[in-house]
């Protein structure tokens, strides 16, 4: 049986000066993506995909470097466009994600509506999926808006908040069956997973 690990990436470098998708991976991410590394399920993967955004770059190559493994990227596993917002501080954004997921089929101040978000990453996980030619597990490293969403899909949740990864920094690891899409385990966090 062949398994799926959508793996959010972990704390970055926040710069209100650099557009949120060029933001890398902090030092603390960076570490405990090498901790992540080391969890003995992760010799498994055979394919890494991420998305298109430097946080899920840089936690791809980690990974990548460490299996000697090309991460693909595709820009179909980005967040949720936001950028007609811009940065947000912490309690301005906390705000804006809850207004997000609370009213799906909008567009909440330009932003990609929750269901049009929803729809991109289950297609784009649909079809890796299905082009991906390795005999082994998938790791794909992306966003968590975008791996809430994935996760209400999967389950056949409606599209709300309670599902959001926990904690605050990300780096959090979900599991499914790469066939039959059932779920293996729901959120856990790079450490405990």
């Amino acid at each position: 049986m062949q398994l799926v690990y959508f793996i959010t990436h972990p704390e970055v470098v926040i710069d209100p000066e650099v557009p949120v998708p060029q933001w890398p991976l902090s030092e603390k991410g960076r570490i405990r993506m090498q901790l992540l590394v080391t969890k003995p399920w992760i010799p498994a993967i055979t394919s890494i995909y991420s998305s298109s955004e430097k946080k899920a770059i840089d936690g791809a190559e980690i990974l990548g470097t460490a299996l000697s493994l090309e991460p693909i990227q595709l820009e179909a596993l980005g967040e949720n466009d936001r950028s007609s917002t811009g940065f947000l501080a912490k309690e301005a954004f906390e705000a804006m994600a809850t207004r997000f997921f609370n009213n799906p089929n909008e567009s909440i101040e330009g932003w990609e509506p929750a269901a049009d978000a929803q729809s991109r990453i289950f297609n784009a996980v649909e079809n890796l999926i299905e082009g991906d030619q390795s005999n082994g597990d998938i790791a794909i490293v992306s966003h968590g808006g975008v791996g809430t969403l994935l996760l209400c899909r999967l389950t056949g949740a409606p599209i709300n908040r309670s599902m959001d990864q926990p904690g605050g920094g990300g780096g959090n690891v979900f599991c499914f069956e790469k066939d039959s899409h059932r779920l293996v385990h729901g959120w856990q966090s790079i450490e405990s997973c």
